[in-house]
């Protein structure tokens, strides 16, 4: 997943389903992917996680969203946040 961007990974993460897709130079790449295999998009949200620091980072462009009250890039909702990087720790923590 390292390969496009060498430093960090662009993510999407379904937080109600605990799958993520990741890798690209997009994060719509990665909620295609999450889409097609039949996640929802209100539960799908864009990060990027930092292997050499191990973090996450809750910034893209696909977390605008105006109708689920969120109007920035950045995910302004603690409870998804924490459920992103429960997502990403979970699955990624160690890579």
């Amino acid at each position: 997943m390292l390969q496009a961007l060498e430093s960090y990974v662009k993510l999407a993460v379904d937080i109600r389903r605990g799958v993520l897709a990741g890798g690209g130079t997009l994060h719509a790449d990665s909620e295609a992917i999450l889409l097609d295999d039949g996640s929802e998009q209100e539960d799908v949200w864009g990060a990027d996680w930092i292997p050499s620091i191990q973090e996450v980072r809750y910034e893209a462009l696909m977390n605008i969203r105006p109708r689920q009250n969120n109007p920035s890039m950045k995910i302004l909702d603690q409870s998804i946040r924490i459920r992103v990087a429960e997502v990403v720790q979970g699955l990624l923590a160690g890579v």
